[in-house]
């Protein structure tokens, strides 16, 4: 095998992987190539969650927050729908929130940062009202993803890693890959 984890709780032959930042640091783009290269280089088939998509396609939750046109999402809920895949191990996770998840059965979390010119430019792009470009550029300053991510996961566990070229995300999937390999 190409890497198996000694998890205490669980008997899962390979790890759960979160990734999380900032909206527009390259979250989705990240989950889907390293499920595609894990796959291609090491034929490890991972399910890949994006937890947003998950919590709008289930309908998991209760409130919608109409300021910024989006679900505020119950954390119950959401962790329910997880428990099976994230005992069976093998999930690459996305999202911008990260401390409503246990610790235990994420293996290693994967912060993406950019720089706020970059965001600005991809949250622009993606057609975001201006007020809340502002509220995700101030998120990234005032580092609120990181600190959510230092506060929930033990330091071991997370690796912060700049997303903001091309050559980036590359160099990024590589880190990844030799980190969960180190692991074993």
């Amino acid at each position: 095998y190409f890497f198996i984890f000694s998890i205490k709780k669980m008997d899962r032959k390979l790890p759960n992987i979160l990734i999380t930042g900032t909206p527009g640091v390259g979250k989705t783009s990240f989950a889907v190539l390293l499920q595609e290269k894990l796959k291609e280089l090491k034929g490890l088939d991972f399910t890949n969650i994006n937890i947003g998509k998950l919590v709008n396609d289930k309908k998991l939750y209760k409130k919608w927050n109409n300021e910024f046109n989006v679900p505020e999402f119950d954390d119950d809920m959401v962790n329910d729908e997880l428990e099976p895949y994230l005992n069976e191990g093998g999930v690459i996770l996305d999202f911008h929130s990260s401390g409503f998840l246990p610790e235990d059965p994420i293996d290693l979390v994967v912060l993406l940062r950019c720089n706020n010119t970059e965001l600005y430019d991809r949250l622009k792009a993606r057609g975001y009202p201006d007020k809340k470009i502002t509220e995700n550029i101030d998120c990234e300053i005032m580092e609120v993803s990181s600190e959510e991510v230092r506060e929930s996961y033990k330091q071991d566990r997370i690796l912060e890693l700049r997303s903001e070229k091309i050559e980036d995300m590359e160099n990024n999937l590589d880190i990844v890959i030799n980190t969960l390999e180190k692991r074993n």
